[in-house]
């Protein structure tokens, strides 16, 4: 089975300037297509999504033209955008508009305060990426799905990614709101879900299968398998173990499925979303 990647980062701290890597030595170095080729190996990558990787805003448009030359199997690319300016967000999104693996868009919400997805602004620049065809890729903690709840409901002609499933708590075997807020979120029928990142949640060292299987299994149970897309999340992936053993430990958790849902999860559904041609 051929895989699309819906989550995938490159960086290169050497031009561009990735604070948040200052805090993470094991990562701070470029994150290159042939680092991602050896973590893939042994499986048949057949397009990737390259999601923002946070570097200076500043410094954003440049991340999406260097991106652009990286690596004919990035199909897709999720750009930052500064969507709290409003409509002022329009200038940037016609120079996003001219690149055409831009699919999307991501303004990280995980490192915010409470509310700041629900200001007038905001809305009003995540509202505009509809006249773009651009999806939205949110990343936020469980503790902000409720503003996320919010968000999307005034925002019915935007296509959404909830990105590593909400991002729970799973180092502390929290179910719950996190579970009542992915069931309100998954009652919107604009909205599809990644499962990736699952195992940065968890305890880094000593996470196993059996820790993401509730997390996993709701997700599915809600979304469905026409609403999910695997994601790696790499490199992050590598602070909580191999790309391989996440890509197993979902597999098998995934084996219940039937071929066709297989193949919707880790294939077309992330190709219709992000608008890849097959």
């Amino acid at each position: 089975m051929q895989i699309v990647d819906s989550h995938v980062h490159f960086w290169h701290p050497e031009q561009r300037r990735y604070a948040w890597l200052d805090e993470i030595p094991a990562l701070n170095r470029p994150i290159l297509p042939r680092d991602y080729d050896i973590a893939t190996d042994s499986i048949d990558i057949a397009a990737i999504v390259f999601v923002q990787a946070a570097c200076k805003d500043n410094q954003a448009l440049d991340e999406v033209k260097w991106v652009n030359t990286l690596d004919e199997r990035i199909e897709g690319i999720v750009a930052f955008a500064p969507l709290e300016k409003g409509d002022a967000v329009r200038d940037w999104l016609d120079t996003l508009s001219g690149y055409a693996r831009v699919k999307g868009v991501r303004r990280l919400i995980q490192s915010e305060e409470l509310g700041f997805a629900i200001q007038p602004t905001f809305i009003q620049g995540v509202q505009a990426l509809a006249d773009y065809d651009f999806s939205f890729d949110i990343c936020v903690y469980h503790y902000q799905l409720p503003d996320v709840i919010d968000l999307v409901q005034q925002c019915p002609q935007v296509n959404f990614v909830l990105d590593h499933g909400g991002k729970p708590n799973i180092k502390g075997a929290l179910f719950d709101p996190w579970r009542e807020h992915i069931d309100a979120l998954a009652q919107f029928d604009n909205i599809s879900c990644k499962i990736s990142g699952l195992v940065t949640e968890a305890d880094h060292a000593h996470w196993t299968a059996d820790n993401l299987a509730p997390y996993i299994d709701h997700l599915l149970s809600t979304f469905g398998s026409q609403r999910l897309m695997f994601g790696s999340d790499y490199p992050v992936v590598n602070r909580a173990g191999e790309y391989e053993r996440w890509f197993n430990v979902l597999q098998s958790q995934l084996s219940g499925l039937s071929a066709t849902q297989k193949q919707d999860l880790f294939y077309n559904n992330a190709r219709s979303l992000y608008r890849i041609d097959g």
